[in-house]
């Protein structure tokens, strides 16, 4: 079998009386767009935050190759190669593309003596827009302040910070939600050049047709769990929201029927 990028088992997460995270597993394949789909309060968030090091889970396990890691903050998960760009996009309006690019990661040359380190701005620039042209991104100048772009644009200098840095995997969170149709296939087609470079993604989602469009695997989150792992080609769109709902389940075939609870109900 492949050994995923990054996996995980048994995570747990606890708020007190409430469990975020109910024994949750996960696997991410060398590759792929594996979109992960819920309902709202089903724990997709949280189950992201521990892969990408902003929440620290109670109990379960992580992996990346195969090697048991911990994350403590995102910048232990960054360490492994793990970037995620989130729904705020963590972006500086007032600074240009390529500061935004290098934040917290800024390339510096040495001073007089080795004693001052200034910052190489000719470098990021250059690294910048070498990134942006391999992904095709299209903006006007490298120089531009991040605030005088569009939504979509945005999204990309977001999305080309993670592929920059991101060496096993970069995790999106609703990356075309609040943008317009041409923005959001943009996006869609940024994220299909970013599997062409190697690079597997995970797209948290509610965008059924996005979905369906992009993704190789659809990971099923429902109750602080995965319930099911299917494929876009032999799962339908109405079969996926089933999942979401409790409605249909996967039997130890791994066929998609109707759920004990609906049986239940119907009997």
């Amino acid at each position: 079998m492949t050994t995923p990028t990054l996996s995980a088992r048994g995570l747990v997460k606890r708020y007190g009386h409430v469990t975020a995270i109910d024994g949750a597993d996960f696997d991410l394949l060398p590759g792929e767009v594996l979109a992960v789909v819920g309902d709202n309060g089903a724990g997709k968030s949280s189950l992201i935050k521990a892969l990408s090091g902003a929440l620290v889970p109670d109990a379960g396990e992580i992996k990346v190759d195969g090697e048991t890691v911990h994350f403590r903050t995102p910048i232990d998960a960054r360490r492994y190669g793990i970037e995620t760009v989130y729904q705020d996009l963590a972006l500086s309006p007032a600074q240009d593309i390529a500061s935004n690019m290098f934040l917290g990661r800024e390339i510096r040359r040495r001073g007089p003596l080795g004693l001052i380190r200034k910052l190489d701005t000719a470098k990021m620039r250059a690294e910048a827009q070498r990134v942006l042209d391999e992904l095709d991104i299209k903006i006007k100048s490298i120089t531009q302040p991040v605030e005088t772009l569009s939504g979509g644009q945005r999204q990309g200098v977001a999305v080309a910070r993670a592929a920059a840095f991101g060496t096993k995997a970069v995790i999106m969170d609703e990356p075309t939600a609040a943008l317009g149709v041409a923005e959001s296939a943009r996006v869609l087609a940024l994220i299909d050049r970013i599997r062409e470079r190697g690079l597997p993604v995970v797209l948290i989602s509610h965008n059924m047709p996005h979905v369906f469009d992009i993704a190789d695997r659809i990971h099923v989150h429902r109750l602080g769990r995965r319930v099911a792992v299917v494929s876009p080609k032999t799962t339908s769109m109405n079969q996926v929201v089933g999942l979401i709902t409790g409605a249909l389940e996967v039997d130890e075939n791994g066929e998609v029927v109707e759920s004990a609870v609906s049986r239940g109900l119907s009997a």
